[in-house]
């Protein structure tokens, strides 16, 4: 490890280590625009400048300086300030006047430094050069003359999302950033490229114009958009979210966010239900009060026939409060598999997601089973690329797809999984930390779960510090739902066949409907989608962003997300729909308050009570192992999963763009 002076301080750095870093580890702040934590160092920017002893006497760029022994870096001498000044005097030679119309303004890399490090005027009497806007698709806006060429976007386009279609063209002073033919940006993490970009070049579009930061209210959650469990900060101004970004969670999401997370939040003001609905004797929809929507409920006399089928975004207060009010009831239906799924939950660590997030870019082997990765968990996807570089050998059974990687399909029928090939099967006999990965589409066919669990135990995949045996789900109450007991023998069609009087849908829009024609159906939700249209009754909830809530990721990770804006006319967050119901059915629940509520859930389910990983020990069941059939994948359009995607214009131009081939005209400017 080497030891090294900065600024007189001694500091020890991990070998391999820039002297970057090693004057971020003694604590001096060193300005950078090209370099990135989590890219490639490209050396561009000519920022970071330091002086180092021994060596040339002239200033050396610390990022792509490799830290070494007896080494003396100053980081404060007149050869370094003037240096700085002087690369600060050039980056802004070309850079227009625009930060007061700059999306960029207030959070603004360039801004920040030039102030700090810039000489305070500019010598610079020539004309600026300008550069035409370049297309990039439905979610990043370009100003390209802003461009300073720190080649961020392009090294995440082509290390984290893998969609080599942003790059460089001409040289030198002409140098310009451009995508692939100046044509929409096909990857599903595109969106991250305006947080890496340290100037105005790249911005929101949708966000475009629309505030300034120090408008913002500022709140940490969750996202609800996949099961991985994004942590997001909302930023709110008044009643509405304005924008979603990416919290910093290395055993998460590191510091990415799929588009879906960020920009499906215009459709949490569309299409929203804000008062209670009752369906009328001429079989429309009115609207009612409060009471005459309980009434309507109290009157179906249901006794203990009663079911709540959970949705894919549904935090585990609600889940818990509608299961309390069932049990009052004398009923345990409850299902949250609402497309059909039927695994066996006997034992949840045979559904989770066990090397982790984090942990599954250090196995060598892996095997996708039944899963567009790309799609159900973009940021699982990430992790696996990483995995790659690092020499692992990927798999996969299913139609294949383009995962942003090398994957060797053998083949779409499942029985594949119980012959592999003796070359695969050879790789994952030597494998030290082996890897199967089973997604939603494979657990629908009949004899897959048991298949992949005897994969795991030929393998070996479960070993003394490893365990290879995931199972990816793709909606963000499904983990929660399991702990609380959402889950029949045989799934959702067993809750068919019991045939409720009444049926509790929590935001439940993928359900079929027509197996439950006799019930009399409540949906307690947040947008008019499918489950709205079929309801008898309609309770408005609140959306992912207007509440406290609990969710438990597809590793089984508990995390909390706070209320960032109030619910919209009459909505009321779900588990306090739940509680005044109870009084009406003269069933009282146990609970006036989120804090009580909670200390229930977590004194009946102690992996919900407290934020962390929670571990399951490892009980695979005895499952039936002779799979069949060709897995169908359960997303059939990323942008427009859910029905806060569907009610999103920026959701809907992605999937026509992106997805459907559709043109879209961009007018003048």
């Amino acid at each position: 490890m080497p030891k090294l002076k900065v600024d007189g301080v001694e500091v020890e750095v991990p070998a391999g280590a820039t002297v970057l870093q090693a004057c971020e580890a003694a604590g001096k702040e060193i300005p950078r625009f090209c370099y990135h934590e989590r890219l490639s160092i490209a050396g561009n920017c000519r920022m970071c400048l330091v002086e180092v002893k021994p060596g040339p006497p002239k200033p050396q760029a610390s990022c792509a300086l490799p830290a070494a022994d007896n080494q003396e870096v100053r980081t404060d001498s007149p050869m370094v300030k003037k240096a700085r000044e002087g690369v600060m005097e050039f980056l802004l030679i070309n850079h227009p006047l625009d930060c007061p119309i700059c999306d960029q303004g207030g959070e603004c890399d360039l801004q920040d430094q030039s102030i700090a490090y810039g000489k305070g005027h500019s010598r610079y009497d020539e004309n600026k050069r300008a550069v035409t806007e370049k297309y990039m698709g439905p979610i990043v806006k370009t100003v390209m003359t802003r461009c300073i060429q720190c080649t961020r976007c392009v090294r995440f386009a082509e290390e984290v999302a893998g969609v080599e279609e942003i790059g460089a063209i001409y040289r030198g002073e002409n140098m310009q950033i451009v995508s692939y033919m100046e044509k929409a940006v096909t990857s599903e993490l595109s969106g991250n490229v305006v947080d890496l970009c340290p100037v105005g070049a790249l911005t929101s579009k949708p966000y475009a114009f629309e505030a300034r930061p120090w408008e913002l209210r500022k709140t940490p959650s969750i996202d609800v958009m996949d099961a991985v469990g994004t942590n997001i900060r909302i930023d709110s101004r008044g009643r509405q979210v304005l924008r979603v970004l990416p919290r910093v969670n290395d055993d998460v999401n590191e510091e990415w966010a799929s588009d879906k997370t960020r920009h499906a939040v215009d459709g949490l003001v569309r299409k929203r239900l804000d008062r209670p609905f009752v369906r009328g004797a001429d079989g429309k929809l009115v609207p009612a009060t409060w009471e005459e929507a309980f009434r309507a409920i109290a009157a179906v006399n249901a006794g203990s026939s009663v079911a709540a089928i959970a949705g894919d975004y549904v935090e585990a207060e609600a889940m818990y409060a509608a299961k309390a009010l069932l049990a009052s009831l004398g009923s345990d239906l409850l299902e949250g598999r609402q497309t059909g799924l039927a695994y066996d939950v006997s034992s949840l660590s045979a559904v989770n997601f066990n090397s982790t997030i984090a942990g599954i870019e250090t196995a060598d082997a892996i095997l996708i089973v039944g899963s567009n990765l790309r799609w159900e968990a973009p940021l699982v996807n990430t992790r696996i690329r990483k995995a790659i570089k690092k020499g692992a050998r990927v798999y996969g059974i299913g139609a294949p797809v383009d995962l942003t990687y090398k994957v060797e399909w053998l083949g779409d029928d499942m029985s594949v999984l119980a012959n592999l090939p003796q070359a695969v099967a050879d790789l994952f006999g030597k494998a030290e930390r082996p890897a199967i990965i089973v997604g939603g589409g494979a657990l629908k066919l009949d004899g897959v779960h048991g298949a992949a669990l005897a994969f795991a135990s030929q393998f070996n995949l479960v070993r003394e510090g490893w365990n290879g045996f995931n199972v990816l789900h793709f909606s963000a109450s499904r983990m929660a739902g399991l702990v609380l007991g959402y889950a029949q023998a045989g799934g959702i069609a067993t809750v068919a066949d019991k045939a409720p009087k009444l049926l509790f849908l929590l935001g439940a829009d993928e359900v079929d409907f027509t197996a439950f024609g006799a019930a009399f159906k409540v949906y307690v939700g947040h947008h008019g989608d499918k489950g709205a249209h079929a309801a008898d009754v309609i309770l408005p909830g609140a959306a992912y962003t207007e509440k406290s809530g609990t969710w438990m990721n597809l590793e089984g990770r508990v995390q909390r997300g706070e209320r960032a804006v109030f619910p919209p006319g009459d909505a009321r967050e779900d588990w306090t729909i739940f509680r005044a119901l109870s009084d009406v059915l003269g069933k009282t629940l146990p609970f006036d308050t989120l804090g009580a509520l909670r200390a229930k859930m977590g004194a009946a389910h102690p992996e919900l009570a407290e934020e962390g990983l929670v571990a399951f020990p490892w009980a695979p069941p005895s499952l039936p192992a002779s799979p069949l059939g060709v897995a169908g994948y359960p997303i059939k359009d990323f942008y427009l999963t859910g029905s806060i995607g569907r009610a999103s214009p920026t959701m809907q131009r992605c999937s026509a763009e992106l997805l459907h081939g559709e043109q879209f005209l961009e007018a003048a400017e």
